[in-house]
Order: C-alpha cells, then sequence, then structure tokens
C-alpha cells in the first residue's frame, strides 16, 4: 500500500507493573488506511490502543501522528489533545443522555446541531435522535458509539473489538457497515481483534501481533496466502502443513513437485490452505491415497479431514474445503494439489 504515514510507531515498549506486554512493537498505518492488528487474547492488543490513545504509558520508544510526536520519551501529549477517537467493546453511552446529546457530547455548541445531524446520517439513525441507549438495538449503540467517536473530526479512530458482544449475523452485518462508513469519512482507523474472519473482511491491511510485537503486515489477500511462518500461517486459518524439499525453484513433496509463492525456501515446510486440497476418483502421479475421517457442513461449504496413507511423508491430518458434497466417513479418495504451495520458516508439526 502506498501513501503517507498516519501512525508511525517505533520500539514501543510497555508494561503492566512488572511484567513486560510491548517489547519492541513497530507499526505503521497509512493516511486513510483501515488497520487491523490480530493477535491472540493476552498479546498485548488492548494494551497497544490504550497507549496511542494515552490512556496508558510507555516505557520507551516513539509515536507520531501525521508527523507530530505523540510520545517519544521527552514529549507526552496528553489523550484530550491527541486528537484521536476511542471506540470501547461496550460502547460505553451515557444512559441518561439522548442519542443527539451522546453524539455531540464535547462539541462546541455552535457546531453541534450540524454535526450530530452529519453523523446521524453517516451511520443510519436518522429518526433516532431523541432515543436513549436504553431504546436501542445493541447494534444501534454501537452505531452511537462510532458517530460520537467521529463527531471530533479526529486525525486517527481506535476500535477495541467493538463487535464481540454482538451475535454471530449482527456482527458480521455490523462490522460491513462501520467499514464502509469509515471509508466514506475517510477515516483512518485502526480495530483489534483476535476473530480472523472479521480481520480479513474489515481491514486494508492486517498486522498479526505475537508475544508483544508485530510479527507481519501485509493486505489480508498476501497475509492469508503468504504467511512469514506457521504461527502467522494458523493465525490467519487452517492450514495443511507438508515436509518439502527444494529443487530448482519448486518443491518436492508427497504430492510431487509442487510449484510456489516465492523463488526461496529455507527450512524445508510448505503449506497449502484447505481449498487447495481436492478430491479425486483416480489415483494419478500427483495424487495421495487418503482416508476421509470427519465432515463438518457450514452451509456455505464442507470441512472436510482425512487420514493420508501412513508411508507417505504427511502429517497425520489433512484438511479439506469443498462445495460438493463429500464423500462418506470411512471412504478413501485420492487428493491433489490446485495452485502453488507457499514455502515457510518455522518447525514442522504434524
Amino acid at each position: 500500500m502506498t501513501g503517507h504515514p498516519g501512525l508511525l510507531i517505533e520500539q514501543l515498549e510497555a508494561a503492566h507493573g512488572r511484567s513486560p506486554v510491548l517489547t519492541g512493537l513497530d507499526l505503521t498505518v497509512e493516511d486513510g488506511a483501515l488497520a487491523c492488528v490480530l493477535g491472540p487474547s493476552g498479546c498485548g492488543k488492548s494494551t497497544l490502543l490504550r497507549i496511542v490513545a494515552g490512556f496508558h504509558p510507555a516505557i520507551r520508544g516513539s509515536m507520531t501522528l501525521h508527523g507530530r510526536v505523540l510520545d517519544d520519551g521527552r514529549t507526552r501529549i496528553p489523550a484530550e489533545h491527541r486528537r484521536i477517537g476511542y471506540v470501547p467493546q461496550e460502547g460505553a453511552l451515557f444512559p441518561h443522555l439522548s442519542v443527539a446529546a451522546n453524539i455531540g457530547f464535547g462539541l462546541p455548541r455552535a457546531e453541534r446541531r450540524e454535526r450530530v445531524a452529519e453523523m446521524l446520517d453517516l451511520v443510519g439513525l436518522d429518526g433516532l435522535a431523541d432515543r436513549h441507549p436504553h431504546q436501542l438495538s445493541g447494534g444501534q449503540q454501537q452505531r452511537v458509539a462510532l458517530a460520537r467517536a467521529l463527531a471530533p473530526k479526529p486525525q486517527l479512530l481506535l476500535l477495541d473489538e467493538p463487535f464481540a458482544a454482538l451475535d454471530a449475523a449482527l456482527r458480521t452485518e455490523l462490522r460491513t457497515e462501520v467499514a464502509a462508513t469509515l471509508r466514506q469519512a475517510g477515516a483512518t482507523a485502526i480495530l483489534v481483534t483476535h476473530d480472523v474472519d472479521e480481520a480479513l473482511a474489515f481491514a486494508d491491511t492486517i498486522a498479526v501481533m505475537r508475544d508483544g510485537r508485530i510479527v507481519q503486515t501485509d493486505t489480508p489477500h498476501a497475509l492469508y496466502r503468504r504467511p512469514a511462518d506457521e504461527g502467522i500461517a494458523r493465525a490467519l486459518g487452517e492450514a495443511n502443513l507438508l515436509p518439502a524439499k527444494p529443487a530448482d525453484g519448486y518443491a518436492t513433496t508427497a504430492f510431487g513437485r509442487l510449484s510456489l509463492t516465492t523463488d526461496t525456501m529455507q527450512d524445508g515446510v510448505v503449506m497449502l490452505r484447505p481449498h487447495q486440497l481436492r478430491m479425486t476418483a483416480e489415483p494419478g502421479s500427483h495424487t495421495v491415497q487418503a482416508r476421509v475421517t470427519a465432515c463438518l457442513f457450514r452451509g456455505h461449504d464442507h470441512r472436510v479431514e482425512f487420514t493420508p496413507d501412513s508411508s507417505l511423508d504427511l502429517p497425520g491430518r489433512l484438511v479439506a474445503y469443498t462445495d460438493a458434497l463429500p464423500p462418506a466417513v470411512g471412504s478413501q479418495v485420492h487428493l491433489r494439489v490446485q495452485g502453488p504451495a507457499h514455502p515457510l520458516r518455522g518447525r514442522y508439526v504434524t
């Protein structure tokens, strides 16, 4: 992605008491981008947002927003002067104020009416200005929280897992609406989440966080297909990891010779995503025999597990996704690979 850095974080370190949380974290978010920090619970995602917002102190490192220093160890701008909006997980609306009063809270009186009307239109809540939070659905409350955060025209918007408390269908609908709203507003935003589907659907760029640092940043498409190591591969979804030997720009595996996504291969492990494994009735020079051990219908597809022939140099379980009705559990099938394999750094684990 090209553009000018909106937020630039370098070598950020932070702790809770004596326990380190962030350890030399680097992150760049381009101006106008929707970024996502993805990682498991406890990796430091929410702490990172709180430090950027000014709610939690950093031990060392630097942060700049559009070239303006927020914190560099010498200068530390207070939270109220950072021009950063923050949407917490539960929305945190004032229960005694109307929707309009919540959105306009803290705005100059002279521009309040016009700005509130703009925000209500932006988040699709026209006609609900006089309602109170208890009269709204969970999704409507989160829209109000988003409007309130955008109303002061922040240079950066932070979203701390704002969809986590919603049911699955509403969560999918609302994150799509929020992403569209932020793009319409031209906002620069960072969402933190542990939900892979949410990250892939929402963001222009994803930063994968592990043990207090960012381990890889790229577009959702590139991260999913070209993760740097096994941990990142599994963080972005299910993966089949195969032993492989490099040979003239290809990988030699139990499936035969496979093309690669890159020219280099270091550790003798390649990744295939489940949609790259295809079932075929006939054996061939680039197929392996396997037994169907489990099938899960998921509405949009079937998730199928296989146990490959034990004589092959393969993990004990392979996973494929298929739109077609799969064979019954216990059936013997042949598997082939579609598309290139991706070489990984990291230990091979069966």
